[in-house]
């Protein structure tokens, strides 16, 4: 696994909306190994493709992991399935962006399909700084930043 430069704002790659993965074979497994190298290594608790530079949908996420141990979950080609009509907001950071947090208003809980990285489907439902997360890691993979969100 090795850590990969993180791209900053206001860097072109971060406003693109990303490909799907067509194509589940190492290479995959061996970005998203990187990824969470890299996400652990800049203290965050996730990260997305196109912030390593691959206009790809994935990205890798470890919510708990500074409270509890480690327990990272890859996903690939993420789709929200359903949100709550609840929402919340939370004081947000990037890690392609430097400075203050900012406060986002998002669903406060919602579904998600993704595809794990041998290509297999998964389905879970997310709340509380979770969802905030897998939201904020889609907005990634659709070209918005927390600073377009602004609460």
């Amino acid at each position: 696994m090795a850590v990969m430069p993180i791209v900053q704002a206001p860097d072109a790659r971060l406003a693109a909306v990303c490909a799907e993965v067509a194509v589940f074979d190492d290479a995959l497994i061996a970005l998203a190994d990187d990824m969470l190298a890299t996400m652990y290594a800049a203290n965050g608790r996730g990260i997305a493709a196109p912030q390593v530079g691959v206009l790809q949908r994935v990205f890798v996420m470890d919510a708990t992991w500074k409270e509890a141990d480690p327990q990272p979950v890859i996903f690939v080609n993420p789709e929200i399935v359903s949100v709550s009509d609840e929402t919340s907001t939370l004081a947000e950071g990037c890690l392609s962006i430097s400075g203050d947090l900012i406060d986002v208003t998002r669903p406060a809980s919602v579904v998600l399909r993704w595809r794990d990285v041998d290509g297999g489907f998964l389905e879970a439902s997310f709340d509380g700084f979770s969802a905030a997360c897998v939201q904020h890691e889609i907005d990634h993979l659709n070209g918005i930043l927390i600073t377009d969100k602004r609460a």
